[in-house]
């Protein structure tokens, strides 16, 4: 598992477990957990971005 996955997910559990304390600070705390890595990738540029998904593929392809 990716490190930024397992960051993200760590933010989703954590806002599930704030779901019985306070329902709109779990749900912003979700929200925050998925914008941020959304947010950062389009940030980049087109050729960033194809680099990233270069990068992805060697990696999913095992070189």
């Amino acid at each position: 598992m990716a490190p930024h996955f397992r960051y993200g997910l760590i933010g989703v559990v954590i806002g599930l477990i704030l779901f019985i304390v306070n329902p709109w600070l779990a749900i912003a705390v979700i929200a925050a957990a998925i914008a941020i890595p959304v947010i950062a990738y389009r940030m980049l540029s087109p050729e960033q971005r194809r680099r990233l998904r270069r990068a992805r593929e060697r990696k999913q392809l095992g070189g």
